[in-house]
Formats: structure tokens, sequence, C-alpha cells
């Protein structure tokens, strides 16, 4: 399913996948933790203005400048899912900014923020939380504490709690970063509509839906009034106001509210954009849901299609597709066909993110539930042990220290 928020470019949310009735079976839903399905995603410090580099000379501005290409590029790979790739060229970035600028510029603080958004992409929740945390106290040091700088690392970093299922300590940095908004922006513009969904898809998750649900349509009623009816982020908050119906059973509600967001995008965007993938798996998850199995097949085969030419086969947004794939054809008894989507996202996802990923972990459980159907008990309990030990080492990181 996809949810995201507008704040943000890239990355992810929940880092424990919340299970639900799943057409007679329980099914584990993917984290979403890529480009256009996470549910969270991070945000970067914007850069601080050129005339820093121009005091320090060529020199320095030739070194800034290429670590903006390093960023740029990271970035581009992070897309594309090329995680290791990125990690190696955001690290060099930040090496030439801190020998450029010091340890505690604002330059740096936004470096640290790609770089643990790339550890975070990839469940590695130990490595990026120290840098998220440097980068917050470098903003509140040299920006102020109540600079929309640092309202972009209050949200990463609770992002990072949130993923882990920390949601106490994620709430009041949301809150923090939605009062800093309110007060420098105002409380009609779309960065402090970004904050409202983040606390929502917060109250989202632990199935606080009557808390959620104000918080989400105040955030579409701002980014409608600030972007107009039909913006791409006004179609984001419409899939999360869908989702958040969706998860209550309440899909004739969140029908229209994913149609509409699918319009949009296809509008604003064209019909091969990922972001269409991603609406159109977001309604090929409730048609399956509803035993619309037809419907949702065209829907989640377009959204492959689409993402296998946009992002290319091994992206791991593919993986989500495929996994969804799999307990379609899963849910009608088609085992067969099932098995091969499994099998596929599992490798994609062990490839991309490594193989003690929480999403790896759920494409194993949800394997497991197949071979369990076909008598397969011996190679289902091995699955279900993986997973469980992979779910066990995220769940010892996301204890307090």
């Amino acid at each position: 399913m996809e949810r995201r928020s507008t704040l943000t470019h890239h990355q992810p949310l929940r880092a424990f996948a919340r299970s639900r009735p799943f057409s007679g079976c329980t099914r584990t839903v993917l984290v979403g933790l890529f480009v256009y399905f996470a549910r969270v995603l991070p945000v970067c410090l914007v850069a601080a203005p050129s005339w820093v580099a121009l005091a320090h000379g060529s020199q320095v501005d030739d070194g800034l400048a290429e670590a903006l290409r390093l960023t740029r590029e990271a970035t581009v790979l992070h897309s594309s899912g090329k995680f290791s790739e990125a990690v190696s060229l955001a690290q060099r970035a930040l090496a030439i900014r801190m020998n450029a600028l010091g340890l505690e510029h604002p330059h740096v603080a936004a470096s640290l923020d790609t770089l643990a958004g790339l550890y975070r992409a990839q469940g590695k929740y130990a490595e990026a939380e120290p840098l998220y945390r440097r980068a917050l106290a470098i903003g509140e040091k040299t920006l102020g504490p109540e600079h929309q700088g640092v309202a972009a690392s209050l949200n990463n970093l609770a992002g990072l709690y949130h993923a882990q299922g920390k949601y106490a300590q994620a709430e009041p940095l949301y809150q923090r970063a939605r009062a800093i908004g309110e007060k420098i922006l105002g409380p009609e513009h779309p960065n402090v509509a970004a904050s409202l969904n983040n606390l929502a898809l917060l109250y989202d998750a632990q199935g606080k839906y009557a808390k959620a649900e104000p918080l989400q349509r105040r955030a579409l009623a701002i980014q409608e009034k600030a972007l107009g009816p039909e913006h791409p982020d006004v179609a984001a908050s419409l899939n999360n106001l869908a989702e958040l119906y969706h998860a209550q059973g309440k899909y004739p509600e969140a029908e229209p509210l994913y149609q509409r967001a699918l319009t949009i995008r296809e509008k604003a965007l064209g019909p091969d954009h990922p972001a269409v993938a991603g609406s159109l798996n977001s309604l090929a998850e409730l048609h399956q849901a509803q035993g619309k199995y037809a419907e949702a097949e065209l829907r989640s085969r377009r959204a492959l299609a689409i993402l296998e030419k946009a992002l290319g086969p091994d992206h791991p947004d593919v993986a989500t597709v495929l996994d969804g794939l799999g307990g379609l054809y899963q849910a009608q008894g088609k085992y067969l066909h099932a098995e091969p989507r499994y099998r596929r996202a599992l490798a994609i996802l062990e490839k991309a993110l490594g193989p003690e990923h929480p999403n790896v972990a759920a494409v194993l459980q949800n394997f497991a539930g197949l071979l369990r159907k076909t008598n397969r008990t011996a190679q289902a309990a091995e699955m279900e042990a993986r997973a469980r030990t992979i779910t066990a080492k995220h769940a010892r990181t996301a204890l307090p220290k």
C-alpha cells in the first residue's frame, strides 16, 4: 500500500509490517521504504546560501560544488534502489563538506541527513540514528531551535522512530516540527500539511483512527487550497486518507479517494509515472480485499509494468508489487502463479537491501504461508524461523538505550 508525506524526498516508514486479514489467511504487508510506496519519507535540510562557499575561496567553492554533485547523484541512485552505491557517494560528499566547512555547519547536517536516510532505507536503523541526532544538534546550534531546517531534522528522526515502532519517541518530535512550521510559515502552509500528515500516519500505525482522520482531512484541505485540487501532493494526501478508511474496512469511502488520486497523477505526471503505479497498487489491494480479483490483477499487472519500465526490473518497488501479486494468486488458490512472484520478490529485496532487511522478513512470512498451503511444512518452518530472526534483530535495535 502506498502512503507518503509530501514534505519529503525519499524513503520509508514502518520497520515492522502490520498484519491484517487477507482472504482467509494472514499476510504481512511490506514496509513502505521506497520512493513511491513509502508512507513517511525523509526530508533534506535546505542548502545554506551560496555565499558560504564563496567566502571560503574558489578551492572550497569547487569542493562544495563536487559535494553537491555527489549528493544529487546519490539521490538518483537512491531512487533507483542502488543503495550501496548511493551510500559511497553520500559518504564522500559528507567528508568534503566536513573538511571544507568544519564539523558544525548546516551543509554538514544536510549530508548527515542524506546518509542517515540511505541507512534507514536499508533497515540499518542503528547506523541512521546517531547521524540524524547529530544533524539535529548541528541545526539547533547553528540555525536556532525554530528553523525550518531543524523541523526537517525533527521529522527525519521522528520518522526513524516511527519506522521502528517507537511511537512514544516519535510523537513529540513530530509535534515540535509541526509547531515550528505553524509559527514560521503559518497554519495554512503545505509544509504544515506534511507535518499533519506525518502525525496522522503515526496515529494510523497505532490504530488510533479517530485521532488520525481529522489531521488527514486538515492536511488535504490545506494542500487543495494552497496547491490546487489537481496537484500531485493532493493526490498523495487523498491516497493517505483512503488508506485510513481501507485499514478500517470502510471500502466504499476509500475507493473514490484512491480513484481521484489515480486520476490526478495520470493527468499531472503521465500514465507511465511510478506514482501512478503507486495508486494502481493501492486500488489493487482494495479490490483484493473486496474479493474483486480480476480487477485487482489488472491493476497490479499495470503497476508492475510501469515500475519495471521506469525503475528497472530489480528495484525494491517492483518487489512490493510482485509480493502483492503473489498474495492475490494465493488468495485464489493459484499457487503455481503465486510462487514465482514470491521467489522473485525475495531475490530482488535480498540483492537490493540485504538478507536481513524487514521487508525480506515480510516476504519470507508470506512465502511461508504459501508453502504451508501446499504441504511443504519443513520449508515453511525454515522461512518462518528466518523471518523471526530478522524481526527479532530489528526489535532489539528498537529498544531504548
